[in-house]
């Protein structure tokens, strides 16, 4: 062989010549109890109609949708969640090859398609079916949903942030300037606009019109460019136009935010939200989206994605997305303390269902600080029947108004506001009366605070639960299973960012990672002979 022959396109031509052995079937080259064959027959017994209903057509040589779900699947379960990742081991990979089917592999393009022109509508409906096949087969409880969230980051510029405050503060400097250049026209050009000296977008408008009207009468040519000298008018047209145009960016910006408090420009669905992976150490702000798991016997059978940076306002939405999905409903609803609140509380009982919710003030309401607190609420006695509290100095807290708060979502609680009868010479004053926020010096002040009875009420019922050996139970479990899903996902599959850009793309990549977790999860139950354990449980101390 000459050694410029190896500078051919087709490789072929130098090869040497040997027979490579292989059988005609590759199911024997897989092992018996590889996931594949489970991830395969899995898919095979779910309804598939809403994504074959994504297709208008569905030509003979293309590579059905079942398959390319398995394929999807296979790859999130093997941390393969790149398109063209998944292209180039749809040609090397047995097992990708064994989903395959004797078809040819399809291109990164066609995933990509899959994943957010077919998948994606109809995600929330599969994900619906998955969890009930698992209860199908007695894989799930149906008794107790463990709930928690988690912020994962979003596929956007970290440094293209756009903040409602900033914009909202900009919007109205450009006001005060827009209204300046009203008033200045008024004077220059001789026109009468402004009633009661109020400026109002009409104003601009109307602004806008006469003096373009006043160009075109008066026969002024627009300049551009060095050595060119604009005329008044064309100056104040320039200046009213970029103002416009500034104005309707601002907008904009504030209808995206919505009630959001920020957004990215490379994906304006994401929020800036405050990450415990910080590379930086520095609490850096990135855009992420909040990813919310439901739980059961370790899989997740439901899913959603928002933007709150917090908990608290994702669980009602949460448990109305599972009920209408799932078609049934879960009895126990197991949550952390960042889900407290009287609105949640009042929905689940409300929904005839159980809240075991740890108090917020659960871990701090054990140390010697807070029992020895005498300003809290939680040490005063109080009187049920005639409604009052009784402080340290033996004086009483009565109820002296009730009013409406008001939250972000709307709920609207009743608050009691209770005073002390009497806090002159006191000696305990300093120690109760906490702040230092007020102007009245602490000689004149008088002890004040509000409540919500319903939310005592609630908040003491379910400490009641979670302290008793069921709750125990649930909690510990919540922790193990909630919890161990998000670090199955960060940890064990390396998914730390999404792929995908907008909402409804990236709750269709999270449903596809909880399905490839799922599976894995069958998978290991399975090969441990675990299956049909839906709790771990609770080790008493010898």
């Amino acid at each position: 062989m000459h050694k410029e022959n190896i500078l051919q396109k087709n490789y072929t031509l130098n090869q040497k010549f040997y027979q490579l052995k292989l059988p005609l079937n590759i199911d024997y080259m897989i092992p018996v109890n590889d996931s594949v064959r489970l991830l395969s027959q899995f898919v095979e017994e779910m309804d598939l109609t809403d994504l074959y209903s994504t297709y208008s057509k569905i030509k003979e040589n293309q590579v059905s949708p079942r398959k390319m779900l398995k394929i999807m699947t296979y790859g999130y379960m093997n941390k393969i969640y790149s398109s063209r990742d998944i292209e180039k081991a749809c040609r090397r990979d047995i097992n990708f090859m064994f989903l395959l089917e004797g078809a040819s592999a399809p291109d990164h393009a066609t995933f990509a398609r899959f994943r957010s022109l077919h998948f994606a509508p109809c995600s929330e409906r599969i994900l619906a079916e998955t969890a009930k096949f698992l209860y199908k087969i007695g894989e799930i409880s149906g008794d107790a949903i463990f709930i928690d969230g988690t912020k994962i980051e979003a596929y956007a510029n970290k440094y293209t942030f756009v903040w409602k405050k900033a914009v909202t503060k900009n919007m109205a400097k450009l006001l005060i300037k827009v209204a300046d250049l009203v008033k200045e026209c008024e004077e220059l050009y001789d026109i009468k606009l402004i009633y009661k000296n109020e400026v109002q977008m009409k104003h601009v408008k109307k602004l806008r019109k006469k003096l373009y009207a006043l160009k075109k009468s008066e026969g002024i040519e627009f300049v551009h460019g060095c050595g060119k000298r604009k005329t008044a008018l064309q100056r104040s047209i320039e200046k009213l136009e970029e103002y416009l145009s500034k104005f309707k960016e601002y907008t904009q910006k504030v209808y995206t935010c919505g009630d959001r408090n920020s957004y990215s420009k490379t994906d304006v669905d994401a929020t800036f939200m405050r990450m415990k992976e910080d590379a930086m150490k520095n609490g850096q702000l990135k855009p992420a989206y909040n990813v919310q798991h439901g739980v059961d016997s370790e899989y997740i059978t439901w899913l959603t994605v928002g933007p709150q940076p917090t908990d608290t306002t994702t669980l009602i939405p949460f448990l109305k997305s599972m009920e209408e999905n799932l078609k049934f409903k879960y009895l126990k609803i197991v949550a952390d303390a960042g889900y407290e609140s009287e609105e949640n509380y009042s929905f689940i009982e409300e929904n005839n269902q159980i809240a075991f919710i740890k108090p917020s003030n659960y871990e701090i309401s054990k140390t010697r600080k807070y029992k020895n607190d005498i300003g809290k609420i939680e040490n005063m006695d109080y009187n049920e029947e005639k409604d009052f509290y009784i402080c340290r100095n033996g004086k009483q807290l009565k109820a002296e108004n009730i009013k409406i708060r008001k939250s972000k979502t709307g709920y609207e609680s009743e608050k009691t506001i209770y005073v002390c009868e009497d806090c002159n010479d006191c000696t305990y004053k300093s120690s109760c009366i906490k702040g230092n926020n007020c102007k009245t010096p602490l000689e004149e002040r008088v002890k004040r605070f509000e409540t919500s009875k319903k939310f005592n009420r609630q908040r003491k019922s379910d400490l009641e639960r979670i302290l008793s050996e069921e709750g125990c139970l649930l909690r510990m479990n919540r922790s193990i299973q909630a919890e161990g899903s998000f670090a199955q996902i960060k940890q064990d599959m390396n998914f730390r960012r999404f792929m995908c850009r907008g909402q409804k793309n990236v709750l269709a990549e999270s449903i596809l990672l909880a399905m490839a977790h799922n599976i894995n999860k069958l998978h290991s139950k399975i090969q441990a002979g675990r299956t049909g354990k839906h709790l771990f449980e609770l080790k008493k101390a010898s």
